[in-house]
């Protein structure tokens, strides 16, 4: 009986089993036992200072600890003024990418561009993406020095790497019948694009867009700390002092603006579809 036949006989008895990726134990033991050499030796090489994680582990239990009892009010004005600096950068930033990603979108789609502006178009998603946007933040900030505009250009720039590669790839997986009928009746290329591709993909841009809102207001405080501005200038300084109560309070006060802004983003959705 062969193989085949034999699993066969076993699945109509109700005694088949998914036959392993390695049919022979010794190799799965040998594999096995490899991954775990592995793990030993790369814990290893892992110089710990245990006296410094001690101390660590106290500072983090404080930290943790003063989200019990943040302090709004000691810092209140610096609060205020980083987390206007946060959210003016996330929605100036939020509305340039997106109006700039829409026609790099466009272009990136193959089945919408000619072959040399779908390679051009596709060069500046994947220049945008290739770099994390702490350090393009460190790059704009040695450019145009300390402050919002920094993180503004910074969020843009990730903005439209991230907006225009979505928007392509929906684009290209738009019902293609609705394109060839307005081709065939004739009508132009914005016609094209307001009539078949338009009404395929503003549900999902729209979506994308908030999704966006939320990732830049979340990144305004990671790229804060190397001196773009916003409220992560705060939390940074917070922390630097050892102040965790009020890096307790920053923290809750992007926690809850995420929040509302998830909420909100799930409600425009359902609006739009």
């Amino acid at each position: 009986m062969t193989e085949h036949a034999e699993r066969l006989q076993r699945a109509a008895s109700g005694v088949w089993r998914r036959p392993p990726l390695i049919r022979d134990w010794r190799y799965r033991l040998a594999l096995a036992l490899a991954v775990l050499v592995y793990l030993v030796l790369a814990s290893w090489s892992i110089e710990v200072n245990w006296a410094r994680v001690a101390e660590g582990a106290s500072r983090g239990l404080n930290f943790l600890g003063a989200f019990l009892q943040p302090d709004f009010t000691s810092r209140w004005r610096d609060i205020q003024q980083g987390l206007l600096e946060s959210l003016t950068m996330t929605l100036t930033s939020t509305v340039i990418g997106i109006l700039l990603a829409i026609p790099v979108g466009i272009g990136a789609a193959r089945n919408m561009a000619p072959l040399p502006i779908y390679l051009f178009c596709r060069s500046i998603i994947a220049i945008s993406r290739t770099f994390q946007e702490v350090i393009i933040a460190i790059l704009f900030v040695v450019m145009f020095g300390f402050g919002p505009l920094a993180g503004m250009i910074t969020l843009a720039f990730a903005t439209i790497g991230f907006m225009a590669k979505l928007l392509a790839e929906d684009i290209e997986d738009i019902d293609a019948r609705q394109v060839e009928a307005i081709r065939a009746t004739g009508g132009s290329w914005l016609q094209l694009m307001n009539y078949a591709v338009q009404p395929q993909v503003m549900p999902r841009l729209i979506g994308l867009s908030l999704y966006r809102l939320d990732i830049n207001f979340r990144e305004s405080a990671v790229i804060g700390i190397v001196g773009a501005g916003g409220i992560g200038a705060t939390l940074n300084t917070s922390l630097s002092r050892y102040e965790y109560d009020t890096a307790a309070a920053v923290l809750l006060i992007i926690i809850g603006i995420v929040m509302m802004t998830e909420y909100l983003s799930g409600y425009v959705r359902k609006w739009v579809q």
